[in-house]
């Protein structure tokens, strides 16, 4: 592969996209001054600094060289997502616990090692936190279990 093809450079050029893609949707807001700020001015300099350091990323990258780019691994990047799209399909219909159960039991086929009691013991530590955190603690209207909390 090309020396210039490096972790560090796709880096640096995912920093420039977000930078550019960041000036291109913001580009209607009112700049303002430094003294009177309008409501892109913010988002304007955060976007130059992104833009700078993408930059800056690159050349080091292409100066100093750095870790070759691995051929991506299909099997975890389409099982997290499929585990994803299953809790939010299954969130509404079945509750907070089974979704979380579906997702974790998805996402963990992903990992070189799947054991069953690693996992059991994920599902009830998530299923716990969670339920603690947003039903208990936010007091948010979701359903822990469709039909029965």
């Amino acid at each position: 592969m090309n020396r210039v093809v490096t972790k560090d450079f796709l880096s640096g050029l995912m920093f420039v996209a977000f930078g550019l893609g960041a000036l291109y949707v913001g580009q209607h807001l009112a700049v303002g001054t430094p003294v009177r700020m309008g409501p892109g001015y913010v988002p304007r300099m955060l976007s130059f600094i992104m833009l700078a350091l993408g930059v800056l990323i690159c050349i080091v990258a292409v100066v100093s060289g750095s870790e070759p780019v691995e051929r991506p691994k299909w099997k975890p990047i389409t099982l997290v997502t499929i585990g994803i799209v299953c809790f939010a399909l299954l969130f509404e219909r079945a509750g907070l616990i089974p979704a979380l159960v579906v997702l974790v039991m998805i996402a963990s086929l992903a990992g070189e090692e799947f054991k069953l009691p690693e996992v059991i013991g994920n599902i009830v530590v998530l299923s716990v936190l969670c339920t603690l955190v947003f039903k208990v603690g936010l007091s948010m209207n979701i359903a822990v279990v469709q039909g029965i909390w």
